[in-house]
C-alpha cells in the first residue's frame, strides 16, 4: 500500500493527526526534500528506509514502491502542502494503477492557507473578492495560453502565486497588463509557517523590489488582491437582520 500524505505548510505539526499516524506506521518514506520539512521525518519509526525524492526519477520512485510492495512493506509518499496541488502524484498514481499497486490521498495544509495565517488575512471577503486563483508563472514548465495570468488578472480577484519567485518583474507586468493596477495591494510570504517565515507586504509594482530588498528567491508565495486593503463589508452571516434556519432576524 501506499499512502501519499500531505505534509502541511511547513511546520512540523501542521501536518494532519492521520498523515502523523501513517508517517508513524511506515516502513518507507519517500519525501520531497526540497520542500518538506526534515522535522517531518522525526515522526517516522528509527527502522523505517527514508528515500529523498528530491534526487530522484519517476521511475526511481516508483522502483522504491515497487520493491516496497512486493516485501509487504507500507510506503509514504510524502508532499510538500496538500499533494493536489502542484504535487506530480497524477503520474505516480498512473504507474501504480499500471502496475496493480493500491493507493490512497491524505489531504495536508496547504502552503497557500498557512500564507493567509502568515498574513492574519482571509483571501474571501464579502464586495472585495469572492474567488481564490491558485496559479503560477511558466517556466520550464509551461501554463495552458488560456490560463496566461493576464487573463486571470482580468477578473480582479484574489490570486496566489506559487513557483513564481525569481520571475517577479515579469509577473508584475503581466499582472498589470491584465487589469491589476500598480498599487494593488500584494504580499510575498516566503516559507509560509515554518520557524524562519517572513511575511513583506508591498504593491503588484513593487514585488521584484520587495522580493530582492529581502534576500527572498524562492520557496515564495506571491499573493495579490484587494484583499490585503482596507476595504471591509460585514458578513450577511452574522447581521442581526439575516435570519438562517438556526437563527431568526432581530427586528
Amino acid at each position: 500500500m501506499v499512502h501519499f500524505v500531505g505534509a502541511g505548510s511547513g511546520a512540523a505539526d501542521l501536518i494532519t493527526l492521520r498523515g502523523k499516524a501513517l508517517l508513524e506506521a511506515a516502513d518507507v518514506v519517500i519525501y520531497a526534500g526540497s520542500l518538506v520539512n526534515p522535522e517531518l521525518l522525526g515522526y517516522a519509526r528509527a527502522e523505517c528506509e527514508i528515500h529523498n525524492s528530491a534526487t530522484m526519477t519517476l521511475d526511481e520512485v516508483i522502483a522504491v514502491m515497487e520493491r516496497a510492495e512486493n516485501s509487504g512493506r507500507t510506503v509514504v509518499r510524502l508532499h510538500t502542502g496538500d499533494p493536489c496541488v502542484y504535487g506530480a502524484i497524477r503520474e505516480q498514481m498512473d504507474r501504480l494503477d499500471a502496475l496493480g499497486i493500491a493507493y490512497d490521498v491524505c489531504p495536508g495544509v496547504s502552503s497557500f492557507c498557512g500564507a493567509a495565517a502568515a498574513l492574519r488575512a482571509e483571501y474571501t471577503l464579502p464586495d472585495v473578492s469572492q474567488t481564490v486563483i491558485l496559479t503560477r508563472m511558466a517556466g520550464r514548465t509551461p501554463v495552458p495560453e488560456s490560463e496566461s495570468i493576464e487573463s486571470l488578472a482580468a477578473h480582479h480577484a484574489t490570486m496566489v502565486v506559487f513557483l513564481s519567485a525569481g520571475m517577479l518583474e515579469e509577473l508584475s507586468q503581466r499582472l498589470i497588463n491584465g487589469g491589476y493596477s500598480a498599487d494593488t495591494p500584494a504580499a510575498i510570504v516566503y516559507k509560509a509557517t515554518w520557524a524562519d517565515e517572513k511575511v513583506c507586504r508591498c504593491t503588484v509594482g513593487t514585488l521584484a523590489e520587495t522580493a530582492r530588498e529581502n534576500g527572498i528567491s524562492k520557496t515564495t508565495l506571491i499573493t495579490v488582491g484587494d484583499f490585503l486593503g482596507d476595504v471591509r463589508s460585514l458578513s450577511k452571516l452574522y447581521s442581526p437582520d439575516f435570519e438562517t434556519e438556526f437563527r431568526k432576524a432581530k427586528q
